[in-house]
């Protein structure tokens, strides 16, 4: 145990935000440090709770009491080890990931959970910062070879673990860079791209290939991706956006968020001196009131809009854990991120329905009104119709699925009712030898689940090769379906 007493004498602290008007000037994370003897308090709460059900709570198993109180006692050494041993990129969910596990915490059930995500980010840039985290190449090779095609968490993961049990490993990316949306979907300010880069860097160093430019289906054929290896693992994500075909859509001016995403962070790569669609001195407005939305919304503050909106169908959410979200389940409350913080206004319970352009075909505002949920429907509120001035709309209401067209189509794999890539309990599809993890089989989730089912679907690929089961698989069968 940590701090006996910690739970009882140490409020929950967080680092702070960097001041709005400052940070709304670049592109950098968000937070302030945070010290090392605040940090080492933090893990001190931890409460030795006997059943930790934050374990429950995170889809990887994360070893988290156990690292809350290496920290505790000063042991950075030990606790990066331990994260490590169920985690590829702690960096990537210590700054990405919403937390399951504090919401799944015993002291979050009359009192403020442990800080556990700030503690794993601490640990894993502590590391390194110290030197400690190196390549691990294999001892042995098998003489087999994978293909991994996606380069997102899921990918990388599954590649990671496959080349460290000493298969060769090519990841296939149809973009210019690696890293999926880690790289073109992420925002800088909420986490900055040498994070992912310092990791690739390992990768590599392990043996890991990486191919960009390559779209599976379209570059390389499906006869040439299985003749060349012997297994092949889908983890090109669930891309289809959800499309809102309603008046007017075809209007100038009405985007995806992931038309929108990508093009702002090649600016920050240096690709670009101005994102094509820019939202610069523009009324915009926000459909979608997720992360991806929040994600559009710090972006549109630092690229200079002259006003935010956000819409969101659903009604406002409950400030504190409703009697129908019970401990450890993960509660849908109202949350403010960053990007809330930085401005613009939020607004619920309304549904679109036009939009409306200029004489030249522009977009100039949309029309609106407020909804109320009735026998499962939303229904429209007579009197409440009104127009909203925009000139910019950005739609992030999810996604649909993986794309079908080339890759799935030509290797002829079954889809289950959600049209999403079936598979068995190996995360084998109904090819022989085709292995699909993350989003493209469980649907549109957290990038927690994406590392988790990367690392379980590498484990199913060893045992097809090799017959032996030394690689762990975090994801029982039954939590596959959950979304």
């Amino acid at each position: 145990m940590a701090d006996p007493k910690g739970f009882l004498t140490t409020p929950r602290e967080t680092p702070r935000r960097r001041p709005v008007d400052i940070r709304l000037k670049d592109w950098r994370e968000v937070y302030e440090e945070f010290s090392q003897q605040n940090l080492q308090q933090q893990a001190g709460r931890c409460m030795d709770c006997g059943i930790p059900f934050c374990h429950q709570g995170c889809p990887l198993g994360n070893l988290i009491p156990e690292w809350n109180d290496l920290v505790w006692r000063e042991d950075w050494r030990g606790a990066i080890e331990r994260l490590h041993a169920t985690n590829n990129f702690p960096e990537f969910t210590g700054t990405l990931c919403p937390a399951p596990c504090e919401a799944a915490c015993v002291l979050g059930i009359n009192s403020d959970a442990v800080s556990i995500k700030q503690v794993e980010i601490e640990i894993v840039d502590r590391a390194w910062e110290e030197g400690w985290v190196q390549p691990q190449p294999p001892e042995a090779r098998t003489g087999h070879t994978v293909a991994v095609v996606g380069s997102g968490p899921a990918g990388l993961a599954a590649a990671q673990q496959l080349t460290r049990s000493g298969h060769r490993v090519v990841v296939y990316e149809r973009a210019d860079r690696i890293g999926g949306l880690l790289r073109y979907g992420i925002p800088e300010f909420k986490m900055e791209k040498f994070r992912l880069e310092r990791r690739l860097d390992q990768m590599r160093a392990e043996g890991t290939e990486f191919r960009t430019g390559v779209n599976v289906g379209v570059d390389l054929t499906v006869e040439q991706l299985r003749e060349e290896h012997d297994a092949v693992v889908l983890a090109g994500g669930s891309t289809r956006s959800r499309d809102l075909p309603t008046t007017g859509r075809e209007i100038n001016g009405v985007h995806q968020a992931m038309e929108y995403l990508p093009p702002a962070n090649r600016v920050q790569e240096g690709d670009l001196e101005r994102s094509p669609i820019d939202a610069a001195g523009k009324d915009v407005v926000i459909i979608g009131g997720g992360d991806t939305g929040a994600d559009c919304l710090g972006t549109a503050h630092r690229q200079g809009a002259a006003s935010v909106t956000q819409l969101e169908i659903m009604p406002t959410p409950p400030g504190e854990r409703p009697d129908t979200q019970p401990w450890p389940t993960y509660p849908m409350l109202y949350r403010v991120s960053s990007a809330h913080e930085e401005g613009g206004q939020r607004l619920f319970s309304v549904n679109t329905q036009e939009f409306l352009g200029d004489e030249q075909g522009d977009l100039r505002a949309l029309r609106l009104v407020e909804v109320r949920r009735e026998d499962g429907a939303f229904v429209p509120v007579e009197g409440t119709e009104r127009e909203l001035p925009c000139q910019l709309v950005l739609l992030a209401m999810g996604f649909v699925g993986p794309e079908r067209a080339g890759l799935i189509d030509e290797l002829g794999v079954e889809l289950d009712p959600r049209g999403n890539v079936a598979r068995n309990d190996s995360f084998m599809t109904s090819v022989d030898g085709v292995f699909s993890a993350g989003d493209m089989g469980r649907g549109q989730s957290l990038i927690v689940w994406a590392i988790s089912e990367g690392r379980s679907a590498a484990a199913g690929v060893d045992r097809y090769l090799t017959g032996r089961d030394v690689l762990p698989a975090p994801i029982a069968p039954t939590d596959r379906p959950l979304s």
